[in-house]
């Protein structure tokens, strides 16, 4: 038995409505097998209607079958419990957060591939194939899975929206064409898609152009302020180098001025130096005569003075020389004057020009 179940496929053995391995197995009609409380659950729903359906081929039944156990089938199941040969869904088909769950299944729900707008339902891989092989869903329409199916039914006749009306530019299901959107331009869902696609298409041309303008107006302000950072930098640098030769022009004009002022100092200090040393050979030469004269005065030879008086000056001025000017003959008063208004000169001139530069800028 062992060898029999290993070439067995477990997958034969699985619900199709639940998706997992059978319990109370049952067969109807047309052989296909299902949980018992799974194809009741079913059938339960389609009393209304008196119409009972195969949900993998999709015959039809009336009246309803009456449902018995297939015992040689549970049996079978039952073994391959015990010999542990489980049918195994790979993890990823079940449905994980975000993910769209089958409307389907029982128990832990499988990921829905496709929603189905006239059913109203998600479905995964295994509960969508009767819409592929029963002509009964032939006309239905089916999407990518969507948890939102609500938004593709008309909330007021609970039917698909497949129309696009033009003039209030909603999409609308037929019913809604002959109610209050009786008159208005309407056309396919399909068409008004296509429509849509278009418009989309001409504007993403014209974003595109005025991305592509408003680009090419942004390279070239870059490459402006490229060239302006670069004009400034050589302006800067050129009027640095400028203002360094003007510094050093007044540096030389200020050693200059100071040279020729310590050059004059040097002459008139040098004269007066000489002066004075003649000054004081003079006041010299007179204490002496000075002194002789007081002796003089106190000789009461009369002889001897007389012969004496006759070798002496008759006044002091008598041999030297003219009288020296105490008073400076150089004053540099005229240097102060004319470099305060070199000063005031440069000083003006530096901000007219100044001035200029900032009209020009």
């Amino acid at each position: 038995m062992a060898e029999a179940s290993s070439a067995l496929d477990p997958n034969q053995f699985r619900c199709q409505i639940c998706l997992d391995q059978l319990k109370d197995p049952v067969t109807i009609p047309c052989g296909h097998s299902y949980c018992m409380s799974c194809i009741k659950s079913c059938w339960d729903q389609e009393d209304c209607l008196a119409v009972y359906s195969c949900p993998h081929c999709r015959q039809t039944f009336i009246p309803r079958p009456v449902l018995y156990r297939n015992t040689i089938l549970a049996e079978v199941v039952e073994k391959l419990k015990k010999t542990g040969l489980q049918a195994a869904t790979p993890v990823d088909h079940y449905a994980g957060p975000g993910d769209v769950e089958c409307d389907v299944c029982t128990g832990r729900k499988h990921k829905a591939v496709k929603s189905c707008l006239v059913c109203l339902a998600s479905y995964c891989e295994t509960h969508l194939q009767p819409h592929y092989e029963s002509t009964a869903f032939k006309k239905h329409k089916l999407t990518d899975a969507t948890g939102r199916l609500q938004d593709k039914v008309c909330s007021q006749h609970d039917k698909p929206l497949e129309v696009y009306c033009r003039t209030d530019q909603q999409c609308i299901c037929y019913p809604c064409t002959m109610d209050e959107h009786r008159g208005h331009e309407t056309v396919s869902a399909a068409a008004g898609w296509v429509e849509r696609q278009k418009q989309i298409g001409e504007t993403q041309k014209e974003f595109q152009q005025r991305i592509q303008t408003r680009e090419k107006e942004l390279q070239e302000l870059r490459e402006t302020v490229a060239s302006f950072r670069g004009s400034a930098q050589s302006a800067v640098q050129d009027s640095e180098r400028i203002f360094t030769e003007m510094i050093r022009s007044i540096e030389r004009r200020r050693s200059e001025v100071t040279q020729l002022i310590r050059d004059q100092e040097k002459a008139e200090v040098s004269q007066a130096e000489g002066d004075m040393e003649r000054l004081k050979q003079e006041i010299d030469e007179l204490k002496r005569r000075h002194s002789e004269l007081e002796q003089l005065s106190h000789t009461e030879d009369h002889i001897h003075f007389l012969q004496r008086c006759q070798g002496l000056p008759v006044v002091p001025e008598a041999g030297f020389g003219p009288r020296i000017s105490v008073s400076p003959r150089c004053s540099f008063e005229n240097v102060r004057k004319v470099v305060s208004e070199l000063k005031d000169q440069l000083e003006n001139g530096c901000e007219k020009k100044t001035a200029e530069i900032h009209h020009t800028g």
